[in-house]
């Protein structure tokens, strides 16, 4: 066999040999080609230059026609993907990657009809295509189609990554378990360390838990992999702006606008940026006071304890750690039913994560007005007390509720608008998503 039929391997890859000659191109070029940009970010400017050079070629193969649409999709050049592969060579691979390219431009229906003809009349593995169908069918909101095409696989396909990072997230999406969600991502991890998928999955994971450290390492993990997950390079741009790292957010939000030139929350979130990072602040003393505030928004409930004490504080309203250090031994002793035990246990809470009651009792914070319940029916008024994670908000959006101590859709509603953007990094586009997440439900923020 000869060097330009032969299969290549990653030790001998030359990026631009493998786009502009008569190479073999499958499946295992594709993926060992995503493997060394992801190893060589610099290899990225290799592949866009040698596709322009293929593109500007006088006469193309119907194969080189696919290689080159193949190309773009890896890019990110979805809609030039859609034209080149739309007026290929009818290969399995070039109807399996016009399936993926409908799929990105949301015509979640089409790239169903193109999975299915790639699996029935071109002949591409059909565990792979339901794989493929399984993901247009929850990003369509169809669950249940997509759990049944994940159900009937089995075999080989079963034990690969993308199928254990697809069962996750559509159990994520249904609702189940977050432990079945976890070790499915997990097992994916292990079958592929380096799955975009998954990682991004445990990464949103880690961070709606508030595990910050862990959630950054899964983020930079996942966008050093080609091509890198659009919501990973997003979410890790607003993590690193937290930590005032602004110019590797703006790296990232640059990363978004290299494949998505119009991409309105990037182009707006590396503006924002680009003005907070030339703002003198102490840093140390910044972060200290982000930890600070991350700590005294902590809810009491994450913590064991006695039923007795547990109910007392939700009579008195105290929700987060940081109620508490607003709070004196007398104001808690003079809650009936409130003892010298519940007292000691909720001490000792406190100082395991060195606060004590009363710390901040000059900073009692001004009550919210309270809601006017009368003009709700009982069905909003149920609302209320759901939890603020209910509202699926972005992570920006997530990030600033955590900072205000809102943990209710009500707390919520006691705020303004400009209470919202007041606080660091919520800016009009986070707003506007509160407003449109809060309109289904017919509930406003205060003064809307």
């Amino acid at each position: 066999m000869t060097g330009k039929t032969a299969t290549i391997t990653e030790q001998t890859l030359d990026v631009r040999e493998l786009v502009v000659s008569n190479q073999l191109f499958g499946p295992a070029e594709i993926k060992t080609l995503c493997k060394t940009i992801s190893q060589d970010y610099a290899q990225l400017g290799v592949l866009r230059d040698a596709a322009n050079e293929l593109q500007q070629q006088p006469s193309l193969t119907p194969a080189q026609i696919t290689r080159l649409g193949v190309i773009q999709y890896l890019l990110g050049r979805f809609q030039d993907a859609f034209e080149t592969l739309s007026h290929a060579d009818g290969s399995a691979l070039a109807i399996f990657y016009l399936a993926k390219v409908c799929f990105q431009l949301e015509r979640y229906d089409e790239a169903i009809k193109q999975y299915l003809i790639a699996q029935n009349e071109a002949g591409y593995d059909r565990d792979d295509c339901n794989i493929g169908m399984a993901e247009v069918h929850r990003y369509a909101g169809r669950l249940q189609e997509s759990m049944n095409l994940l159900d009937n696989i089995f075999g080989p396909a079963e034990q690969t990554a993308e199928y254990r990072y697809q069962r996750g997230a559509t159990v994520a999406a249904i609702g189940g378990k977050d432990e079945e969600v976890l070790a499915l991502y997990n097992r994916a991890l292990q079958i592929d360390d380096h799955h975009p998928g998954a990682l991004f999955g445990l990464a949103m994971e880690s961070d709606r838990r508030g595990n910050d450290l862990e959630a950054l390492g899964l983020y930079e993990r996942a966008a050093s992999c080609f091509p890198a997950h659009i919501g990973t390079l997003i979410n890790l741009g607003i993590i690193y702006e937290d930590r005032n790292d602004y110019g590797k957010a703006q790296a990232c939000y640059k990363r978004v606008l290299d494949v998505y030139p119009g991409h309105a929350r990037a182009r707006l979130y590396l503006k924002d940026a680009s003005a907070s990072g030339s703002v003198m602040f102490d840093e140390e003393s910044q972060k200290r006071n982000e930890r600070l505030s991350q700590l005294l928004n902590v809810p009491v409930s994450d913590f064991e304890l006695s039923v007795r004490s547990r109910n007392c504080l939700t009579k008195m309203g105290i929700r987060t750690l940081g109620d508490l250090a607003r709070t004196t031994e007398q104001t808690l002793l003079a809650s009936k039913n409130f003892g010298e035990t519940s007292l000691d246990e909720i001490k000792e809470m406190l100082a395991a994560r060195g606060l004590s009651l009363g710390q901040f009792a000059e900073e009692q914070r001004e009550p919210d007005p309270p809601l006017d319940l009368s003009t709700m029916t009982p069905d909003q008024q149920a609302i209320l007390d759901r939890p603020i994670s209910d509202l699926n908000l972005s992570v920006r959006a997530r990030k600033c509720m955590v900072r205000l101590g809102i943990n209710t859709i009500g707390e919520l509603m006691r705020k303004t608008g400009d209470d919202l953007l007041e606080c660091k990094n919520f800016g009009v586009t986070s707003l506007t998503e509160v407003r449109a997440k809060l309109d289904p439900l017919n509930l406003k923020l205060r003064g809307d």
